[in-house]
């Protein structure tokens, strides 16, 4: 098989990371989890006591840390400065410093390589919010995955009731709707279609229909692979 690499965008709450996830079991390559890596930069900045609301604090530490994602039978795993790092990196205090700290022009800057190397040295299905437009603009083929805003709250609240969490579905739409507004309008890599992504809205979709229908795209655009 080939080497490719796919790429999907799109707002928060649209199902990319089940997509993508799905896409990559059913064709047998790797699922590039870009959250992982930006939480690998937050644990660093927790671990050596640093606010993440000081950008410039942050800025400065990057350039004496190395973050790395290796592959092992298509799970990925992620290495600070040599050291992996399991679980650590899914606490929920890191939650919040990589939220913080990939909202920084320069910690997307410094993770820009980390991700390419990845995408050139795998076949790869890597989700995110400019995946397309920023990180692999050369994919072989790029699908930007949304929904409206109610559904996308609507599904988010059901997954944390589902889990046994309180959810508010107010709130939890005011938050997606705040979401995309920041992402939107965000310096930094604002959230778009490129303009070659193929767009596939799923809000009447369940997961299975929409995997079909991004599997379509897939073969539309890469005869033979599915």
């Amino acid at each position: 098989m080939k080497h490719f690499n796919i790429a999907i965008d799109g707002p928060s709450g649209a199902g990319k990371s089940s997509l993508a996830k799905l896409i990559a079991a059913r064709l047998g390559i790797s699922y590039v989890d870009t959250g992982a890596i930006y939480r690998t930069v937050g644990y660093a900045v927790r671990s050596l006591g640093i606010d993440p609301d000081d950008r410039s604090a942050v800025s400065a530490i990057l350039p004496s840390i190395e973050v790395d994602a290796k592959f092992e039978e298509g799970h990925q795993k992620m290495y600070l400065d040599g050291v992996f790092l399991g679980e650590k990196i899914r606490e929920n205090e890191i939650s919040s410093y990589a939220s913080k700290v990939s909202s920084y022009p320069e910690v997307r800057e410094f993770l820009l390589e980390t991700q390419r190397k990845i995408a050139r040295e795998n076949s790869v299905v890597m989700d995110g919010r400019d995946i397309g437009t920023v990180i692999l603009p050369d994919a072989d083929v790029k699908i930007f995955l949304s929904a409206d805003d109610v559904c996308r709250a609507s599904r988010r609240t059901a997954e944390l009731r589902a889990r046994g969490e309180e959810a508010d579905p107010e709130r939890i739409l005011e938050e997606i709707r705040e979401r995309d507004r920041r992402d939107s309008s965000r310096a930094a890599a604002p959230l778009r279609p490129a303009d070659d992504a193929i767009l596939l809205d799923n809000t009447h979709l369940d997961l299975e229909m929409t995997l079909e229908a991004a599997l379509g795209i897939i073969r539309e655009k890469l005869p033979g692979i599915c």
